[in-house]
């Protein structure tokens, strides 16, 4: 597969991810204010981050063509990745700190159960699909991109485990600390991204 179609298919990956990350972002924000699920709403946030994130990658793509220009854009989509991350880390960690301090237990939402179990399997689908695209174009922009994709569906799991774990067994806590684990992880992604390490590749 030539570069050209190799960057027409990761196009279609980023669209797929500002589509399916749009309808994610309304079904968890309008699950989560009618269940008063603090968990469902913050997972609504990080979908509206992710779209932000596949939007900088769809700017990047469409100026690949462009030789002169493309290192150029590569590392500004990166570092807005970058920032998408740090964004990310501090949502996480705000709401895993605040949640226990509140003991504030997740609320029972069968939607957002059901919505929890398909992200959790299309996201790492959807990762995987952006890694090999972005191994094939040198894109260290698109594999950070990959990466946030990658901790939407550790987000998922994260979020369907909170739920489930609390209406079955009342361990209200568990999904606040895996968020707590998972903020530094975010947050060293974001550095990286934001001091451009990959850019190289671009080249």
């Amino acid at each position: 597969m030539g570069r050209l179609d190799t960057v027409r298919r990761a196009k279609g990956l980023e669209y797929f991810t500002l589509l399916y990350n749009s309808l994610e972002a309304l079904i968890s924000l309008v699950a989560g204010v009618a269940a008063g699920s603090i968990a469902l709403v913050g997972f609504g946030l990080d979908s509206l981050i992710e779209v932000t994130s596949g939007a900088a990658l769809l700017w990047r793509l469409h100026y690949d063509a462009d030789v002169s220009r493309r290192l150029h854009m590569e590392r500004t989509a990166l570092r807005i990745v970058g920032c998408c991350f740090a964004a990310l880390a501090l949502y996480v960690g705000f709401e895993s700190i605040s949640t226990l301090m509140l003991r504030h237990a997740p609320e029972r939402s069968i939607l957002g159960i059901v919505l929890a179990a398909v992200s959790a399997v299309v996201m790492p689908l959807l990762a995987r699909a952006k890694r090999r695209a972005a191994s094939q174009i040198g894109s260290a922009a698109l594999r950070a991109d990959s990466r946030q994709t990658d901790f939407c569906a550790y987000l998922s799991a994260i979020l369907l485990a909170g739920l489930l774990l609390n209406a079955l067994f009342g361990w209200w806590w568990a999904d606040p600390v895996a968020g707590l684990v998972m903020a530094p992880l975010i947050g060293k992604e974001g550095f990286e991204a934001l001091r451009g390490k990959g850019c190289e590749c671009a080249g």
